[in-house]
């Protein structure tokens, strides 16, 4: 199968109560199979991260006005949809909101239509779930986000294995970002 490459921005949304938003998704190719995955999607030609990201958090949630921060980790990942193989390499954004209530644009329920639920997750639900969620580090990264604050440098997801062999560094308190 031919791999088709893209970049994507995805969004680390967390709400007041420090819930990250999650989309329970499906491949319609392959029914019966479920995921959890963050708001986000691909970069257009000519696009920059952030305004990609802006851009598809409001295509999927509606929501406008979200604090964006820095991009706190990328990782590539490999995946089908609807048949097609692709190769996507991906940078997570920080952002927070004070709006939970999401609703998706009539223009894009089409385009958005294997986005079956959303839902606010807590760090210990994501632990506790048996149910697949990506990326597979989820849970580790949004508590030390949480814990520590953005990283210097964005750090690589890699899978089960760990984090990255870049470590983490975090940010003093005052340090531009």
């Amino acid at each position: 199968m031919t791999l088709e490459r893209r970049r994507a921005a995805r969004v680390l949304l967390l709400d007041g109560e420090d819930r990250l938003l999650l989309f329970r998704g499906v491949d319609p190719a392959v029914p019966g199979v479920y995921w959890w995955f963050t708001p986000g999607g691909g970069v257009e030609p000519g696009e920059e991260l952030r305004d990609a990201a802006l851009r598809e958090l409001a295509e999927e949630t509606g929501l406008t006005g979200v604090e964006l921060g820095p991009v706190v980790a990328f990782d590539t990942v490999t995946f089908s949809y609807l048949g097609r193989g692709y190769e996507q390499d991906q940078w997570f954004h920080l952002a927070r909101t004070a709006s939970t209530e999401l609703r998706v644009p009539e223009t894009d329920e089409a385009e958005h239509a294997q986005l079956l639920t959303a839902r606010w997750w807590t760090v210990a639900e994501l632990r506790e779930t048996g149910e697949t969620v990506y990326p597979v580090e989820l849970a580790d990264l949004v508590e030390r986000l949480l814990a520590d604050g953005p990283p210097v440098r964005p750090v690589r997801l890699c899978g089960r294995a760990g984090w990255s062999t870049m470590g983490w560094t975090y940010r003093a308190e005052g340090t531009p970002g």
